[in-house]
């Protein structure tokens, strides 16, 4: 068993409230939980109005499915916001 986990920081430079913010981390959280199969989740910055952070998990049977699905979710992030990915960090355990 392999746990496969991707953190995403967020830059969204038009959020100018708590209030958009939440708007767009549901939809962004909604969507990678049902399109994936993962559990995802905002994991830091809660208090920063344009900073999103995100954390997703998945348990998969080897190395290269994990590596595939890491791929699959930045890349899905990217073309689904507008907001700028700044940093990502992969881990495999």
């Amino acid at each position: 068993m392999i746990i496969a986990t991707v953190t995403l920081r967020l830059h969204a430079p038009w959020v100018h409230s708590l209030k958009e913010k939440r708007m767009v981390v549901k939809s962004l959280v909604a969507q990678l939980q049902n399109r994936f199969h993962v559990s995802a989740a905002e994991i830091d910055e809660q208090d920063t109005h344009q900073i999103i952070v995100l954390g997703a998990a998945a348990i998969v049977p080897h190395n290269a499915m994990a590596d595939r699905l890491m791929e699959e979710i930045s890349a899905f992030v990217d073309e689904n916001t507008e907001a700028e990915i700044l940093d990502e960090q992969r881990e495999i355990v």
